[in-house]
């Protein structure tokens, strides 16, 4: 199905889908005309000769110097020259195909002031698979100027794109980079929340924990929606379960990361479900400077008036009763402050998850509270370390991921820079980079999780005190698909070589699927 670019309705799935996946993209018709129509008014502003940023004059520091007609092609192509400061590695390909789907959206809209054709190269490029190195660092949030100005001159060079006055300033000063990134980034969150259910549902199960954790009471006496989520897929993930019979909990109450696995991960779906309005809404706002406010047309297609001025006071042009006029106006729409401080509160709910997710996996190994060998290992009393060194591994993995929770959207680095004039920044490259990466490690915690509840799994039907009945039919499914992955460690056996495989099966949603 192709995606249809209005600057208006375009949803992370979408942006996921045009990425990773393929998808073919195209431009609405009305997109076209509100392009055409902003144009036409850049047009006329630039015939009246007044200043206009970014246009008809420099930009930043540089904004009172006055261009020459003849020279602001060529400015606009300097634009993006002298912004590509961005540095370090390539970002991968879907970041950059994601970025590509936003900025032609953002064009869309109709407000950049930009040529259809603009608008359409992009697509075009895209809907071939063309995707040019940009670099990820450089990038303060006020627009990512240093790699957007990568992705525009890979743009550029590979379509002969002779860009105009505003088309420069628009390709750079965009937070399409960030915006993609983080639509990836919160798509694999979802996924991950969704695998730290299947990994805390075996838990349960390994320990031989006391299901009153799932009670309906629950969410009648606490109305969370991300709460009541999370205990319906663990009841779907159990359901069959051995620990639902009478009898089968080991304990009255368990440890508090067993006992509270479906408030942690509520609370961060609940989180994730705020940071996805906001990221639903800055994919199709405006992030431009300068922005086009085109003429108000009535049913027949005729210019308004403006009766009745406006809201906030009579401005230059709008005074009551006078014909609305085509305007360009400066504006700080690239500031996305809203989305840098959600992607950090989105890294803050996923701290306690994965670090509830390694408690739990290291409580397993320990003799005192599983009550299994040591370690987990096969046989009881042998001095066999079996999987008790997952556990470190386990503890190092979480403590980066946690690191990585730090708020950066109230960081600023300098006030200096542009006279004293660029003196905010958002941070937004970097929150959303960090929640990519906090993902990345997440998965890895789980993996370990997952080969230390199988291991358990199979020694309480060993050495539990009454066996250990039917796993759940999805916490079932699970286990079975670690086993494929993973085998058994046996007495004298020695820790699994590579959990690379695991890893992969959580990072694509395959166990989550299955389960």
């Amino acid at each position: 199905m192709t995606i249809v670019l209005n600057g208006s309705d375009l949803t992370v799935t979408q942006v996921v889908a045009a990425a990773r996946h393929g998808e073919n993209v195209m431009l609405a018709p009305e997109a076209l005309s509100a392009m055409a129509e902003s144009r036409t008014v850049v047009e006329e502003v630039l015939s009246g000769g007044e200043p206009v940023y970014g246009l008809t004059t420099g930009v930043g520091e540089r904004k009172a110097f006055l261009l020459d007609p003849a020279e602001r092609q060529r400015f606009n192509r300097r634009l993006v020259l002298n912004h590509r400061i961005a540095q370090g590695e390539a970002a991968p390909h879907d970041v950059v195909r994601g970025a590509m789907v936003c900025l032609a959206n953002s064009y869309a809209k109709g407000v950049t002031g930009v040529r259809p054709e603009l608008a359409e190269m992009i697509v075009t490029l895209l809907n071939e698979g063309f995707v040019p190195p940009v670099r990820t660092l450089g990038s303060i949030g006020q627009g990512d100027l240093g790699p957007m100005a990568d992705l525009a001159h890979g743009l550029l060079t590979r379509s002969g794109y002779q860009v105009a006055e505003n088309e420069g300033l628009a390709l750079v000063s965009s937070n399409a980079f960030t915006t993609a990134w983080a639509c990836l980034a919160a798509a694999d969150a979802h996924t991950l929340m969704d695998v730290f259910d299947v990994t805390g549902a075996l838990d349960l199960e390994a320990f031989g924990a006391n299901l009153t954790c799932l009670h309906p009471v629950i969410e009648q006496t606490r109305p969370f929606p991300g709460l009541a989520e999370t205990l319906h897929r663990l009841r779907l993930l159990l359901a069959g379960s051995y620990l639902w019979q009478p009898g089968a909990a080991r304990f009255l109450q368990d440890p508090l990361t067993f006992r509270c696995l479906p408030h942690i991960n509520g609370a961060a779906r609940d989180a994730l479900a705020y940071t996805g309005g906001i990221l639903q809404l800055e994919l199709n706002s405006s992030q431009s400077n300068p922005v086009v406010v085109v003429p108000a047309r009535n049913e027949q297609g005729n210019e308004q008036g403006n009766e009745q001025g406006n809201e906030q006071g009579n401005e230059p042009g709008n005074e009551p009763g006078k014909k609305e006029q085509g305007r360009i106006v400066s504006v700080g729409n690239f500031d996305i402050g809203p989305l840098a401080a959600a992607l950090d509160f989105a890294r803050i709910a996923l701290a306690p998850v994965v670090t509830s997710a390694n408690e739990r996996m290291v409580k397993l190994l320990q003799a005192p509270f599983s009550g299994l060998p040591a370690g987990l290992a096969a046989i009881a009393g042998s001095a066999d370390d079996a999987l008790s060194e997952l556990a470190t591994s386990g503890q190092a993995i979480t403590v980066e991921a946690r690191t990585l929770a730090h708020p950066v959207s109230y960081e600023l680095a300098s006030s200096v820079k542009g006279d004293g004039i660029e003196d905010r920044a958002t941070m937004a490259p970097l929150s959303a980079r960090r929640l990519a990466d906090m993902i990345r490690l997440c998965a890895r915690v789980a993996a370990i999780e997952l080969v230390v509840a199988a291991q358990a799994i199979d020694l309480r039907a060993l050495h539990g005190p009454n066996g250990r009945g039917e796993l759940g039919l999805g916490t079932g499914r699970a286990y079975r698909m670690i086993r494929e992955l993973v085998p058994f460690t046996p007495a004298d056996g020695t820790l699994p070589a590579d959990l690379e495989p695991v890893v992969d099966l959580v990072s694509r949603g395959g166990l989550t699927a299955a389960a």
